[in-house]
């Protein structure tokens, strides 16, 4: 079965930067997303990449994160730099099976426990 892992979150003063990371077991991958919750908002869309290669990223994120991924170790990354508070929320990684719109949430077929990431000013 599919099972993916999140880590990496933690509580850091705006300007930082973190790493998150996501592994999958059960079943490898070649397209992930990773999107962000915050308390009373909607899930949203932060980065994607498909084939190892297409990255996509949304206008918040744009030039400061970056997605990447270890085939070997069938994981999926975030580096997320120059953080700032509005960055606070629950980071989750997702995974899926075929292709679509890479920034809807209800596109994605496994999703990780989700990791805290806390950006004070």
């Amino acid at each position: 079965q599919v099972q993916l892992v999140e880590s990496g979150g933690g509580l850091v003063q705006a300007g930082a930067s973190l790493r998150l990371s996501c592994a999958a077991s059960g079943r490898t991958f070649s397209r992930w997303g990773w999107f962000r919750q915050a308390p009373g908002k909607e899930r949203e869309f932060v980065a994607a990449i498909s084939g190892g290669a297409s990255t996509f990223y949304a206008d918040s994120a744009k030039g400061r994160f970056s997605i990447s991924t270890e085939i070997t170790n069938n994981t999926v990354y975030l580096q997320m730099n120059i953080l700032k508070p509005e960055d606070t929320a629950v980071y989750y990684c997702a995974a899926r099976s075929a292709g679509g719109t890479y920034s809807t949430a209800r596109e994605y077929d496994y999703w990780g426990q989700g990791t805290q990431v806390t950006v004070s000013s």
